[in-house]
């Protein structure tokens, strides 16, 4: 197998006139072969096929200087140009609108400095298109996905997924949407076109001259936010900061997405209206539900019918993040001493997230549906391991973040993670109650710091679980209660009705799950959505065969 480099658009229109040959990096993992398929001399035309890149550019995000930034740069070579959509002005990647049954093709050429990868968050595909991290290309290199799109309609999104550089270069600017429409959805009179809104929220911080501040300070502070997760100090709505939306008197359709590293999210109006979900991670609910607010933790997603009809033109109202505790019980010690914030903007702090002007009477109306989709329900007594989850405790060992005592390891597979395809499973997830030291913290040298007895950690903490390859049904949640105040702060935004691929679990909480695996072979990763826990190795394979 060649390697292959960016190549124009006229070479690409060119591979597409005779067939296109999917290309990978040569540093595969041990025992995987590349099974993208290879369509060379292929009949077969891709409904919709794409070249993207991730480059180094800049965007305008604050008053002044523009920001150095990473991002995806879309460009359609077949099919619809509407399939792809640009975010003006923003270093989010272009939004991917497509149908289910569609076969896409997508040429992804890495013009950074560093390795790459791209993971079609929520979408379910073999194992070389989902990607495992062991597939990550080198700079110069592309890799091209091919698959068909088999997912409900729903808000699906993609970002890279290297280990261990993950947080960074989601943090610099690469992520996008991939929207799915379906049948179903479209017997549905719900908004659409410039009244279906995608919103995507995200925390930044930026220095006097408008650049990209991630992890900065001393060793310590380093360290506490490599193990707590980062915290901006500027809330960004699809990568704009002060975002403001314009609307008129009638129904929306807002689909969020969480793409913090770290910072969860409890959104509410400010007024005290009820927010009406409709949809969550694997798309939209079988009837629609009403929240006091929704809580969305990192790579989580949820659907909203927000309807302006009877407000005032020229009135505002505003969407906040409301107060909440206990995401970060304790937090990291020095010689005694707590350390220091590292974000103007804590964790649970009250703050505005987006605007909403009142702008244009409309004389539209639509009416909510009562009934949204169908949603095949699984039964509990119909899985394999019914009277004994398979479970996976989250906890911090040897100063490491670990799943039943294990870090990743790129190719490693345990005898109790690898699974039967074809088959339904319960999975329980338990956010293990400890407390431990940093004194031998992985890629960090103590030596100089006092010793174990200078640094201590209570790291109870929150972990939003993210597993490749399926989309699950939430079964049951416990808390401790020890832990029950804070659970209780949030767990009212908690919206666990439909399809999910990532979900919450706070301190002393375990979650139930009932999954079921396709026939697609191969090796998956689930791991914790928070970046940095990410690629501190709280991640783990499972192998389906």
């Amino acid at each position: 197998m060649r390697k292959s480099h960016s190549v124009s658009r006229r070479e690409f229109l060119k591979i597409a006139g005779v067939g296109a040959v999917g290309l990978a990096s040569s540093k595969l993992l041990p025992g995987l072969p590349f099974v993208g398929k290879v369509l060379a001399q292929s009949d077969e035309v891709p409904d919709l096929e794409v070249q993207l890149r991730a480059v180094e550019s800049e965007v305008s995000i604050l008053s002044g200087n523009p920001t150095q930034v990473w991002m995806y740069q879309g460009e359609v070579l077949q099919g619809d140009p509407s399939s792809l959509q640009s975010i003006p002005d923003s270093y989010l990647g272009p939004i991917f609108r497509v149908r289910q049954g569609q076969h896409i093709r997508i040429h992804f050429v890495n013009e950074l400095s560093e390795a790459s990868i791209i993971h079609w968050h929520g979408l379910l595909l073999p194992e070389a298109m989902d990607a495992h991290p062991g597939y990550a290309i080198a700079s110069g290199e592309t890799y091209t996905y091919d698959f068909e799109v088999v997912n409900r309609a729903g808000t699906y999104w993609y970002h890279p997924h290297p280990h261990g550089s993950t947080a960074t270069q989601v943090y610099n600017g690469l992520a996008g949407l991939f929207i799915v429409s379906d049948d179903e959805e479209s017997t549905l009179s719900l908004p659409a076109n410039g009244y279906d809104i995608p919103l995507v929220f995200q925390d930044r911080s930026f220095d006097a001259d408008n650049q990209l501040v991630y992890i900065s300070g001393g060793m310590m502070t380093q360290m506490m936010t490599e193990m707590m997760g980062f915290l901006g100090d500027n809330i960004l709505v699809n990568g704009k900061a002060d975002f403001e939306l314009d609307v008129e008197t009638r129904a929306y359709r807002l689909r969020l997405l969480n793409g913090s590293n770290f910072r969860m999210l409890k959104l509410g109006w400010e007024d005290g209206t009820p927010l009406t979900v409709i949809g969550t991670d694997g798309g939209l609910l079988e009837t629609p539900v009403e929240r006091p607010y929704v809580t969305l933790s990192p790579g989580e997603r949820v659907e909203l019918w927000a309807d302006f009809n009877g407000r005032t033109i020229g009135s505002q109202l505003l969407l906040k993040s409301l107060p909440f505790s206990g995401v970060e019980m304790g937090g990291m010690m020095m010689g005694g001493m707590e350390m220091p914030e590292t974000t103007t903007l804590p964790q649970g702090e009250e703050y505005t997230v987006l605007k909403v002007n009142i702008v244009q009477e409309s004389t539209e109306t639509l009416t909510l549906p009562e009934r949204l989709s169908t949603i095949q329900r699984y039964a509990l007594s119909d899985a394999i391991n019914a009277d004994a989850p398979r479970t996976f405790e989250i906890a911090m060992i040897n100063e490491a973040w670990s799943l039943n005592g294990r870090t990743f390891q790129m190719d490693a597979v345990a005898d109790d993670e690898i699974v039967q395809a074809n088959s339904l499973e319960v999975w329980e997830f338990v956010n293990v109650v400890n407390g431990g030291g940093m004194g031998n913290m992985p890629g960090h040298d103590m030596g100089n710091m006092g010793g174990n007895d200078d640094v201590m950690t209570e790291d109870q903490m929150a972990h939003p679980m993210h597993v490749h390859g399926v989309q699950f049904q939430i079964l049951e949640r416990t808390v401790d209660d020890a832990f029950r105040e804070g659970w209780e702060t949030i767990s009212a935004g908690y919206v666990d009705e439909g399809w999910k691929d990532t979900v919450l679990l706070m301190p002393g909480e375990r979650v139930k799950l009932l999954m079921r695996f396709g026939s697609d072979l191969g090796l998956y990763v689930f791991h914790c959505h928070n970046l940095e826990h990410e690629d501190l190795g709280l991640m783990r394979n499972y192998r389906v065969e």
